[in-house]
């Protein structure tokens, strides 16, 4: 089987994207099946938001110049990320599988400009089982047959007997993917509290994820899976778990030798379980535990080196538990918006963006709810305002945010049915409130705009201003068409007087992608005229969006 795609710098950025957004897709699913060590349905939530810190540091760093050729300066890039971002134990075990790739890499031969140019099939199952070594060793060195481990240990050799076979990356990867696939399915038999509950090992289905979104990533397609549900078998006598430790607490640890590590863990491991440390490098640790102490657990950090971004999570147990949060930020503005112009005056603002694709039909864009889950997680934030703006169908913002919710993000969506009342909920936007009093008022600012638009007939039709021709202007607010003019300047206009009718003190114009550069001056010499002679007092400020379907968005504040 030949390889369709190489495995360097750029696909492996590809592949970590490619998990994200797997891991999106399958959350609710992994999530389902988390009962070892604690049953806190976090799983999922953990591996996703650990990668997403992995994606963002190898952005950084691509943003910065960096790793364009090299593909050992992307994979250090992920496993720095993964580590200092690494959330729960699952995200701990992920951050030493990338680990793995990162250390294989660094010492691989490398070319003539002292690049390592891609990763070939030997290389990869020596990385994975670089990745099992160090996962052991943060687990203190006990292997739990059964758990996320012994699926990543069945991957390794999978790869290995390809490379050893002398076959290819892309049969490698399919072997470990299929060897990955029956470990997962004996989880059951190999810890009782799996099979007690029906489950396959919830780590281990994430990881999973993570090799098919490789396969897929070097060959374009995606291998079918089953979908893992519990189900609880009556052959199996339950296991009783004593009491759930009620706190997760997760720090790094810089100025610290192995030696104060190894004390560490076996204070740690008198205070909780669930103990993990691992390195970063040779005096900085991530450590994570889960106690009933927190105090002890941070304390003992600091005796053994200086502890930074502690975070102490009350965890939770059930199908409703919730994650705890580790972000890189508070709060952010998610905005959907159409057009380079409508992006970089968002972002100038300081909102995150969401562009429809190039395919979507305008102006009712086809954002989906894996698309906005997957932009609320990129914004990296842990409550979210997103501003719609009319881009997205009601069911798809609804589940997105349901299940961003559900994840732990405090999503607040504000009812903006067009970026000009975007841009006025934007305008009195607050990081320093709460977040249900700045949504609140984002809120009221962008209900208290009245909006419309404007566009070209393309068809004969009877509207509620009358009968329309192709080429006539169009002015439309609410859904309906209220202005029907001989061209765009004159229903722009119109439909300005009719927005204008109760006053108003700021009129905003978006301009679209149909008007080319002259048209568009003209439109606003024109408008401007308008506002001067007709509506003295109120001011007009115009912007070139470049957005498609509408010629003009019009709001009035």
């Amino acid at each position: 089987m030949g390889t369709r795609r190489l495995l360097d710098a750029s696909a492996l950025r590809d592949w970590a994207q490619t998990v994200v957004s797997d891991l999106i897709s399958h959350i609710d699913e992994i999530n389902r099946l988390n009962v070892f060590p604690v049953a806190d349905s976090d799983t999922g939530a953990n591996m996703l938001f650990t990668m997403r810190s992995a994606v963002a540091e190898a952005e950084s760093k691509a943003g910065a110049g960096a790793g364009d050729a090299d593909v050992s300066q992307v994979a250090a890039a992920l496993a720095a990320g993964a580590l200092n971002g690494a959330r729960g134990n699952s995200g701990v075990i992920l951050s030493q599988i990338l680990r793995g790739i990162a250390d294989v890499t660094a010492n691989s031969a490398v070319d003539s400009a002292g690049a390592l140019p891609t990763i070939e099939a030997a290389m990869l199952a020596a990385a994975l089982w670089r990745g099992v070594e160090l996962v052991v060793v943060s687990m203190g060195g006990e292997e739990v047959p059964g758990t996320i481990v012994s699926v990543l240990r069945a991957a390794a050799a999978g790869a290995e007997r390809c490379a050893d076979g002398g076959e290819g990356l892309t049969a490698a990867i399919t072997a470990a993917g299929d060897a990955a696939v029956r470990a997962l399915e004996k989880t059951p038999e190999q810890l009782d509290v799996l099979g007690a509950a029906g489950v396959v090992d919830a780590g281990g289905r994430g990881l999973l994820v993570m090799l098919d979104a490789l396969q897929s990533t070097i060959t374009g397609q995606a291998p079918a899976r089953p979908v893992y549900e519990p189900s609880p078998r009556q052959s199996i006598a339950p296991v009783v778990q004593g009491p759930a430790p009620q706190f997760e607490v997760m720090y790094l640890l810089s100025d610290c030798d192995a030696a104060a590590a190894d004390a560490l863990r076996a204070r740690l491991g008198q205070v909780g379980d669930s103990v993990a440390i691992a390195a970063a490098s040779a005096h900085s640790y991530s450590v994570h535990v889960h106690t009933d102490d927190a105090g002890a657990a941070v304390e003992a950090g600091l005796a053994a080196g200086r502890p930074s971004r502690i975070v102490i999570s009350a965890l939770s147990s059930g199908v409703n538990g919730r994650p705890g949060g580790s972000w890189t930020r508070e709060r952010a503005v998610l905005a959907v918006v159409d057009g380079d112009g409508a992006a970089e005056l968002f972002a100038g603002e300081g909102a995150c963006v969401l562009r429809p694709g190039p395919d979507a039909a305008l102006p009712a864009a086809d954002i989906s709810a894996h698309q906005l889950v997957r932009a609320v997680v990129d914004t990296g934030a842990s409550q979210v305002i997103l501003l719609p703006n009319g881009y997205v169908a009601a069911e798809e913002l609804v589940a997105g945010c349901t299940a961003a919710i559900g994840w732990g993000v405090e999503v607040v969506p504000v009812p903006t049915g067009s970026m000009v009342q975007g841009l006025a909920a934007l305008a009195v936007h607050d990081p320093g409130s709460q977040a249900v009093d700045d949504g609140y008022t984002m809120a009221r600012a962008a209900g208290a705009a009245r909006h419309g638009s404007v566009r070209n007939a393309t068809e004969k039709a009877l509207t509620w201003a009358g009968a329309c021709k192709p080429g006539d202007g169009l002015g439309i607010a609410g859904d309906e068409v209220l202005i029907v003019a001989d061209d765009v300047a004159a229903a722009a206009t119109g439909l300005l007087d009719l927005l204008l009718a109760s006053g108003g003190d700021l009129v905003t114009v978006l301009l679209g992608a149909e008007l080319d550069d002259d048209d568009a001056a003209a439109l606003g010499g024109i408008l401007e005229k308008h506002m001067h002679d007709h509506h003295p007092g109120s001011e007009l400020v115009t912007y070139r969006t470049g957005h498609r379907g509408d010629a003009l968005l019009i709001g009035v504040e």
